[in-house]
């Protein structure tokens, strides 16, 4: 508690405060009211002095009813001041009037604070894990009463309010307290519950009122176009996932089946009258589509809040909060509990790498500064005129770390692919000459972005088995997926942009200049085993005039289908995780848009119907085949059959994993079929046709084996089997003997 020594230069009782205290009070320009306003001990006992707009007179009682004094009315706008009967600091509530009207009014100035100072100094030295306990609202018990805590960093501010519509959006009336060893300000507001819209109004250090901050810990935020946070409860012990969990804490996800369906939640499906689905709604569609399709994981676009819908979540302004836009936190929770019930894992496009200018966000936060850098050339990113963040302070990097942890430990997700990596590495990306400034050495390597990538990555790895992290990064970085111990990032896969970019090239061509490029597509083999990979081919591929995937393919129209079809499985046969972008797997035509779900009634039409049966297929065998998923970052699991038959456009490789069958997978990119086609194979015997991409029921043509080949050995002990490859199509032959 505070106290206040009498007053006897003024000749005023203890209780009454200097004019300057009360008009600063009564104007917000205070920065610590808690010197000055609830109760405080005097020589003559103690006193409360409190403000109360509109009230007339004001009567101070404890928490229970007692009636512990009558106080005087200081100032017409509701400055009140006097002696309560009680011999020890309380919290209280008052009885105010104006007229007939009577009300209740807590005083925040009652209570003591809840932040320690081991709070203060785990967040100044970066090792607080527990920050989103501890930052943000949080609705507790606090000396006897139930109400909200809150706590924003803003270290060079003059003031902080929290205001809302309890307190009518006024910054006079719950001015924080502030904790200068860590910059931090917090106040209990008692009686404040859940679903309360809040922000945070700031004094910057040279007087300037900021406009209204949304809160960067905020757990829940207003649907758009409103911009506040909202005060919500913890998420309840909903969880039914210990064997989910338990299962992907006890393997090498590198040896795992792993094929992401990759999804913009609002516009995988939306209702007939265009709006959302709910989460509840995604769980009943969403949840058995995949599992009848046999994808392993669902990776969201930022699905934390953003104001923007074409932004698809990567301009977000609150990295703790689930967006609005299908729910409440516990219906994502719930979600997430609905898919490991399931057997399939969420993984959530994850964006540190920059930050939205808008006014309710972080940038210039506390009227400095704060969470960006100061110069232009390391704070402003000219790409996508957003602001990034200053990993190099220490509370920047918590506060991106501790939020990292917050949805694994909170929400239960699986993994975080982590956004635009390569712009975080490079000092200059997508900067010219003389935009940027080089590192201590001279270089134009992000260390600071480098070591908060590797302590995130550690912090993740070590506390959390089973989690895994995934880095869009394009450049050759080295070591991106490797252990940090060894010099590496930390990240468990990155995503093949190279794999990507060059298939697609390939197969955009017309097929009789395709063995003019063969290269395109053996090249990718020279590094495949070099970082654990994911083969993506992302929303990135089907926007801003890419087309979809489907009118990416040369050819006519069936040409394009089954060129697409043998692309697939092509894929799914190559070494490395595989991550498909929603609709694709059934031929969307038109490239995709936010504004719009996907366009489903094309499964009216045999192709597409028979290209999302492909793709099913082509997951199911992936997942149990371990030759086709166990050595996916291991070159002991592909051997080449055939790389050079460039006249031909025809590929062949092995797949293999110790104690399994092998599986031969042999794509052939011309419309012209290869009727006795000789191939080299490792083994004597029948070996079973698993997947043809020209069989009738996906769209095909329906040439093929009639099931199966036979390898034999020849006199000079070479073993080869005569087979017919359809025109673009890849098959798959898996050794049964």
């Amino acid at each position: 508690m505070t106290k206040v020594p009498p007053r006897s230069d003024a000749g005023k009782p203890a209780a009454e405060p200097h004019a300057a205290e009360v008009a600063a009070i009564l104007t917000g320009t205070h920065g610590n009211p808690f010197a000055v306003l609830g109760p405080h001990e005097t020589p003559d006992g103690l006193i409360t002095r409190a403000f109360v707009p509109g009230a007339e007179a004001l009567v101070a009682e404890a928490l229970d009813g007692t009636v512990l004094g009558q106080l005087k009315q200081l100032d017409a706008q509701g400055f009140f001041a006097g002696p309560i009967s009680a011999k020890t600091r309380k919290p209280l509530r008052y009885r105010a009037r104006r007229g007939a009207d009577e009300w209740l009014v807590d005083d925040p100035y009652s209570y003591g604070p809840i932040l320690g100072p081991m709070d203060d100094y785990f967040l100044r030295e970066g090792s607080h894990v527990r920050l989103h306990e501890k930052m943000g609202a949080h609705i507790r018990e606090h000396e006897g009463a139930t109400g909200c805590h809150f706590a924003v960093w803003a270290p060079n501010a003059k003031r902080v309010s929290v205001v809302g519509h309890f307190n009518k959006w006024d910054g006079r009336m719950h001015v924080m307290r502030a904790r200068h060893d860590s910059g931090i300000w917090e106040i209990f507001v008692p009686g404040l519950g859940s679903d309360e819209p809040y922000k945070f109004e700031i004094v910057g250090p040279d007087g300037t009122v900021m406009p209204l901050k949304a809160d960067p810990f905020a757990r829940k935020a207003e649907m758009r176009p409103k911009t506040a946070s909202v005060t919500t409860g913890d998420i309840g012990s909903l969880w039914e996932d210990e064997a989910h969990m338990a299962h992907w804490a006890s393997v090498d996800p590198r040896r795992q089946p792993i094929s992401i369906y990759e999804v913009h939640a609002g516009s995988w499906q939306r209702r007939d009258d265009g709006t959302f689905l709910s989460w509840e709604e995604l769980s009943h569609r969403l949840i058995p589509y995949c599992t009848d399709m046999g994808f392993t994981h669902i990776e969201f676009l930022p699905i934390t809040e953003h104001p923007y819908d074409p932004s698809w979540g990567y301009q977000t302004t609150g990295l703790y909060a689930p967006t609005a836009r299908f729910g409440d936190p516990e219906g994502f929770a719930r979600f997430v509990n609905g898919c490991h019930k399931a057997g399939i894992g969420v993984i959530l496009d994850w964006v540190p790498a920059h930050f939205p200018t808008d006014a309710h966000g972080l940038g210039w936060f506390d009227g400095t500064a704060l969470y960006e850098h100061a110069d232009p050339r390391k704070g402003f990113h000219p790409d996508w005129n957003t602001a990034i963040y200053n990993f190099g302070r220490t509370e920047v990097k918590s506060y991106l770390i501790n939020n990292a942890l917050y949805w694994r430990e909170i929400f239960h997700l699986d993994g975080l692919r982590v956004d635009a990596v390569a712009s975080m590495l490079y000092l200059d990306y997508s900067r010219k000459e003389g935009e940027w400034i080089p590192n201590q050495f001279g270089g134009r390597e992000n260390l600071e972005a480098v070591e908060f990538l590797q302590e995130m990555n550690a912090r993740l790895y070590g506390g959390h088995p089973g989690v895994v992290t995934i880095a869009e990064e394009s450049t050759s970085w080295p070591k991106v997926s490797h252990p940090t111990n060894e010099g590496g990032l930390g990240f468990g896969f990155k995503w093949n942009m190279g794999f990507m970019h060059d298939t697609l090239a390939y197969l955009k061509r017309d097929p009789v200049h395709r063995k003019y490029h063969h290269n395109e597509l053996t090249f990718g083999l020279l590094y495949a085993f070099s970082e654990n990979f994911v083969l993506p081919l992302s929303h990135d591929e089907v926007v801003h005039g890419k087309g979809s995937l489907l009118n990416k393919m040369a050819g006519d129209d069936w040409q394009k289908f089954a060129t697409l079809r043998a692309y697939y499985a092509f894929m799914w046969g190559y070494p490395g995780k595989k991550l498909l972008f929603m609709g694709q797997e059934f031929a969307q035509r038109q490239e995709w848009a936010e504004s719009r779900g996907l366009d489903w009634h094309l499964l009216d039409h045999a192709p597409h119907r028979g290209m999302r049966d492909l793709v099913k297929e082509l997951n199911h065998t992936y997942r149990n085949r371990a030759a086709l998923h166990g050595r996916d970052c291991e070159g002991d699991g592909f051997e080449w059959l055939s790389a050079d038959d460039a006249d031909r456009s025809v590929y062949a490789w092995l797949r293999r994993a110790p104690g399994e069958k092998p599986i031969a997978v042999i794509s052939n990119f011309t419309p012209v079929p290869q009727m006795s086609y000789h191939l080299r194979l490792p083994s004597e015997g029948s070996w079973r046709e698993i997947i043809n991409t020209d069989a009738g029921q996906y769209g095909g043509s329906g040439m093929g084996n009639q099931g199966r080949v036979t390898a034999h050995r020849h006199a000079n002990g070479e073993i080869s089997a005569e087979m017919v490859l359809p025109p673009l199509a890849t098959i798959m032959l898996e050794l049964e003997d």
